[in-house]
């Protein structure tokens, strides 16, 4: 095991505001595949316009089309490789400490990931692949954040620049009403897979696991199972543990060198076997996201051993 000296970087949500219960897959009437269909028609945000205010609609413009090639595209790359990783690396250099690097694959910059984790803080990505992006993942980084603020308000979309470089794509939105835009959300994180080039990280949790145990994980959600299966990408699993939710703490035990020891935990690409060439339906992405907790469930086990090996 190593204690880097040179990651962080870009999340999914400013502190505090981060996104909770992104990846739900919700049962939407008219959505549920055929039986005996190979595929599940992509939804596109574009299509429930009627259900997006102006201002959505316009942000979601915006950082949608900041994915395409060009000036745009290239500033952000810059902007999270090399403004939004370092400022968490000189928070968290000093108390994190990094194991399995040498089961990851060799980045492709042509070629997307996803990064599975458990979720206990709202900084897990961004200290996960801000640690990556600092050992040359030249990837553009990907976090679904809750629409609330960062796509319903005008200043949603300044803070999203500003902390993470418009990585927090595309929005989930709370709303039963809005069920439908969910989908489209989880499809359009699976079509910025699809076309390489993307770091995207999610949470089989869904949701933040607050209890006292960091090992006793909460059950899977259907939604990243869904993603999986449409992107067809390698998938990462990490276990990370020993981050706060208090920011201005966590800063300070890192430069007074008392703070909890950050752990990450990193597993070699997941093997689903042959579930992803089943025909899709929310069974199914259930049981692809049950089989991914399973791996980052296994590396905390050995995250547990490393961390009493620390004392």
């Amino acid at each position: 095991m190593t204690n880097g000296v040179h990651g962080a970087g870009v999340g999914e949500a400013s502190p505090g505001n981060q996104s909770d219960a992104v990846t739900h897959e919700p049962e939407v009437p008219g959505l549920a595949p055929k039986s005996g269909k190979k595929e599940v028609s992509a939804r596109d945000l574009s299509d429930f316009k009627e259900l997006l205010s102006p201002t959505e609609l316009r942000q979601i413009d915006f950082v949608r089309r900041s994915f395409e090639p060009g000036r745009l595209d290239r500033a952000v790359r810059v902007a999270q490789r090399y403004i939004g990783s370092n400022w968490i690396e000189h928070c968290t250099k000093n108390i994190r400490h990094v194991n399995g690097l040498e089961r990851l694959p060799k980045f492709d910059p042509d070629k997307s990931y996803l990064v599975v984790s458990n979720h206990r803080s709202f900084f897990d990505l961004y200290v996960i692949t801000g640690y990556l992006v600092n050992r040359d993942m030249p990837h553009r980084l990907v976090f679904p954040v809750r629409s609330k603020f960062f796509y319903d308000k005008p200043l949603g979309l300044f803070v999203n620049g500003v902390m993470s470089f418009f990585a927090m794509y595309p929005p989930i939105f709370r709303e039963r009403s809005r069920a439908a835009l969910n989908l489209a959300s989880l499809d359009e994180t699976a079509r910025l897979l699809r076309r390489g080039g993307t770091f995207v990280g999610l949470h089989p949790e869904g949701t933040r696991n607050q209890s006292d145990d960091p090992y006793a994980l909460l059950p899977a959600q259907g939604g990243v199972g869904r993603v999986i299966q449409a992107a067809r990408v390698d998938v990462l699993p990490v276990f990370i543990n020993g981050l706060g939710n208090d920011l201005p703490k966590q800063i300070t035990g890192n430069f007074t060198r008392k703070g909890t020891p950050i752990i990450m935990n990193f597993g070699a690409p997941v093997d689903f076997g042959g579930m992803l060439d089943q025909a899709p339906s929310p069974r199914l992405h259930r049981r692809i996201s049950e089989h991914a907790l399973e791996q980052i469930r296994s590396l905390g086990e050995e995250e547990r051993e490393l961390r009493a090996n620390l004392s």
